[in-house]
């Protein structure tokens, strides 16, 4: 039995340990850096298949394997956070913390690396090289990937190259289907945004005693849409999207503050783009407000950059999964017409330090009902393929090792 026929029967095998993991993890969603039961269980698994975890950053582990041969060094990360939404999925392990879930599909990706990490354990001396161990907190934030990033993530060995696996549901693809990401720009850069405009609140009954902040906020949010539209080159993807918009608790109060915040994404590596936006935000809200006798503040945070592909690491991670599964492995291209995506993932700074690529495994099709996607509180994935991820996993890290080893 050659490698990949191994590697398949040995992810298989573990199905139904892969399924509870994954289903004890949905049952018990956390947020953040809030792991505390996470980090926890995760840690013991690990221990269980004899590794020595160590703890990183806020909330992270890291745990080693192979080094036994000299080397180059591959990550592989699991994502371990949930989002602060209530789950409405009819599933029969659903969430036990109200307000939490899993919808975004980490409680998968922690199974399928913790699959991985047992299989690689069977297989530690056969290893050329060292696989590193990544299973990261707080990706929803933005703020998990650049905190185990400052621990030192990238040494202690130095990582030659990272790789990671997102599931995603509600696509009309079959399941248990591998997307490798082509080179290239993959997801968006994203940064948030809060307008605050205050204001002068008084009775409803006698607004031209007030200085009214909601029609100041509404006005400053159709001004912003000339950003897009007379500003930004055509050839540009740069958008910004309010999401929220506040003002005032009572029908007949005008309040003294009204609030809008929202997200801007661009897929320029510099983020040349990003700044454009940011500035002409900044001009417009406050001259707006300023017309409207309202005093403004425009505040930017929680940025995360758009990820980089690499394509010689996407090549080889390609020709590897059509070893692996054939023609369930397909290059993201295929589906996406080439586009980058206009969603963002955090592991984008690991992208700006070292090669990169990511995989996305179809765990449940729109064919088969699963017609939700990630974050929606209806969201369900596909538990059936878990055994494909953690092949992919393995596999991967095993022959690109061998790879780089016997050029």
């Amino acid at each position: 039995m050659d490698m990949k026929d191994t590697i398949l029967k040995e992810a298989r095998e573990l199905e139904e340990d892969m399924r509870e993991m994954r289903r004890e993890l949905h049952r018990h969603p956390e947020v953040g850096f809030d792991l505390s039961f996470t980090k926890e269980f995760v840690r013991k698994k690990l221990e269980e298949f004899g590794y020595e975890p160590v703890s990183m950053g806020k909330a992270g582990l890291v745990a080693l394997c192979g080094g036994k041969k000299p080397g180059r060094t591959i990550l592989l990360r699991a994502d371990m956070d949930a989002l602060p939404i209530r789950e409405e999925a009819d599933v029969d392990f659903k969430s036990e913390t109200d307000g939490r879930m899993h919808g975004c599909g980490h409680d998968m990706h922690t199974a399928i690396l913790l699959g991985a990490a047992k299989i690689l354990k069977k297989h530690e001396n056969e290893i050329n090289g060292t696989v590193k161990l990544e299973f990261q907190p707080a990706e929803e934030i933005f703020e998990g990937s650049p905190d185990m990033l400052a621990s030192g993530l990238l040494e202690d060995p130095h990582v030659d190259a990272a790789l990671m696996i997102h599931v995603t549901a509600g696509m009309p693809l079959r399941s248990g289907t591998i997307m490798v990401a082509d080179g290239g720009i993959s997801t968006a850069s994203c940064e948030q945004y809060r307008i605050t405009v205050r204001g002068k609140g008084g009775h409803g009954s006698v607004p031209h005693e007030t200085i009214d902040p909601i029609t100041a906020a509404a006005h400053i949010h159709l001004a912003l849409q000339e950003i897009n539209a007379r500003e930004i080159d055509g050839h540009d993807y740069g958008v910004f999207t309010t999401g929220r918009f506040e003002g005032g608790q009572a029908s007949n109060v005008i309040p003294d503050k009204a609030e809008m915040w929202g997200t801007i994404r661009t897929i320029d590596p510099e983020n040349k783009v990003g700044e454009l936006i940011k500035k002409r935000m900044t001009e417009i809200a406050e001259g707006v407000g300023a017309a409207m006798r309202c005093e403004v503040e425009t505040e930017f945070f929680d940025f995360c950059p758009c990820m980089l592909i690499d394509a010689e690491l996407s090549g080889a991670v390609m020709c590897v999964m059509k070893e692996l599964l054939g023609g369930d492995a397909i290059n993201l291209s295929a589906v996406s017409g080439g586009k980058p995506g206009g969603g963002s993932e955090d592991f984008a700074f690991v992208s700006h330090e070292v090669p990169t690529v990511s995989m996305f495994l179809v765990a449940g099709s729109s064919n088969d009902g699963y017609i939700y996607g990630q974050h929606h509180p209806k969201v369900r994935f596909d538990d059936s393929v878990l055994h494909i991820g953690t092949a992919a996993h393995a596999y991967a890290a095993l022959r690109l090792l061998e790879r780089s080893e016997n050029k």
